[in-house]
């Protein structure tokens, strides 16, 4: 697959249609290797001109190619449960910023990916300040980014830990959420994996904190099986009851920060895949 360059003369012979889209130049998928019972690990990088990916969902890669979140998109039960590598070059003179548009066209080329966008109203919970506004601490500033994206994440039955890059990070575990240099529209997004519905900035912070939200055993626990459950994870009945809680703790921690969740209701865009194979055709 190629990146199609046109000097300036030809362009302008092309119909006004004739556009291109900017491709992968070679890419491999292959199926994720089994990380056992004990611990999962993912990840995404570029650097350069080298797109890494591993252990992520078909969902995922739809997440990554229509800027959407994993709630937004319907399917099959498969897409969110099995798992690809990929591993890609970036043409010349294409950045990471074109990486969307070549992801939609390895995924209609390797996994014939069809799909329609739909609106649909949600249940979530608006991430709000209280009146007397938000009391957090501001990071500090920390160094420039150099363009590179690495941002990795991993989690067995004692927590969570995501690496976002830039200095961006949080753990949850036994000490509760930890957020490092992280805004709220990333919080926001980040806490969604643990509860039981959307959660959407509303707060309009736009600086980035560092925090902590000590949370129980109970509703860590409860956080913990509700992530694996929103991760497209099959678990038992017996398992999938402990998921439910009113958070309470949670709720807690946050109020003394300012901050707080409102159920509400939001529409939101969506996909919905009409097709895609399981298996991608050959690298």
């Amino acid at each position: 697959m190629r990146l199609l360059t046109a000097a300036l003369a030809v362009t302008l012979a092309l119909p006004a249609f004739a556009q291109t889209t900017p491709e992968f130049e070679v890419a491999s998928i292959k199926a994720s290797g089994d990380p056992g019972p004990a611990r999962a690990t993912a990840g995404i990088r570029i650097d350069g001109a080298q797109f890494t990916a591993s252990f992520f969902s078909l969902r995922d890669y739809i997440g990554i190619a229509y800027s959407l979140k994993p709630y937004q998109i319907t399917g099959p039960e498969w897409i969110a449960s099995q798992r690809f590598d990929i591993a890609a070059k970036i043409p010349a003179g294409a950045s990471r910023k074109d990486v969307p548009e070549m992801m939609k066209a390895l995924l209609a080329e390797r996994f014939q990916l069809k799909l329609h966008k739909d609106k649909k109203e949600f249940a979530v919970y608006g991430l709000v300040a209280a009146k007397d506004g938000a009391n957090l601490k501001e990071s500090a500033n920390s160094e420039v980014g150099n363009g590179n994206v690495n941002v990795t994440g991993g989690g067995d039955a004692n927590g969570t830990s995501v690496n976002l890059g830039n200095g961006s990070s949080y753990t949850f575990g036994s000490e509760g959420f930890q957020a490092r240099k992280m805004t709220m529209a990333v919080f926001a997004d980040s806490l969604a994996r643990f509860v039981d519905r959307p959660v959407v900035d509303m707060t309009a912070l736009t600086a980035a904190y560092d925090f902590t939200l000590p949370v129980t055993p109970e509703d860590f626990r409860a956080m913990q099986i509700r992530s694996g459950m929103n991760a497209g994870v099959q678990l038992p009945p017996q398992v999938i009851q402990l998921a439910e809680s009113s958070y309470d703790s949670l709720h807690a921690s946050m109020a003394k920060v300012g901050l707080k969740l409102e159920q509400r209701k939001a529409p939101l865009e969506v996909v919905v895949v009409d097709h895609a194979e399981k298996s991608p055709t050959a690298n």
